[in-house]
């Protein structure tokens, strides 16, 4: 299975935040969309970073809670671990796994076309072995 399969099924919408917006904002926003992290673009299609809501605690835990009032840029990570949408997913589960990350931004050309969560894999998987399973019931049976 491919990334592009798993995009088709979840669909492609990409929630993205401004550098310049404060943490504050972003938190508003993952609540907003019910997401655990955004895509950091000043133009919604090219990647400068990403940021979850753990990057938020581990700041707060260490700087305070004056980061609220700081811009997203000063808490995000620059150098975002990507994949495009003909990567298949277990190589996607792997790199996940080995970069210790939850959410991967997709990428079609150097442009963002949708993210990948842990949960988006999982679920894949998950349907991945039901069909499966489904299909070795049907050749035992049939």
């Amino acid at each position: 299975m491919r990334i592009q399969d798993v995009l088709r099924s979840k669909g492609g919408q990409v929630f993205t935040i401004g550098p310049d917006a404060t943490v504050t904002e972003l938190l508003a926003a993952l609540a907003e969309h019910n997401v655990g992290a955004l895509v950091v673009s000043s133009d919604g299609s090219t990647v400068v970073g990403i940021v979850s809501e753990r990057d938020v605690v581990r700041r707060i835990q260490s700087s305070g809670v004056a980061v609220l009032d700081g811009p997203v840029s000063q808490i995000m990570t620059s150098t975002v671990t990507t994949c495009t949408e003909q990567d298949g997913v277990e190589d996607l589960m792997r790199l996940m796994t080995d970069h210790r990350i939850r959410h991967v931004p997709v990428l079609r050309d150097g442009e963002l076309v949708g993210v990948i969560s842990i949960g988006d894999v999982v679920k894949s998987r998950i349907g991945e072995l039901e069909h499966e399973r489904s299909n070795l019931i049907g050749y035992i049976a049939g």
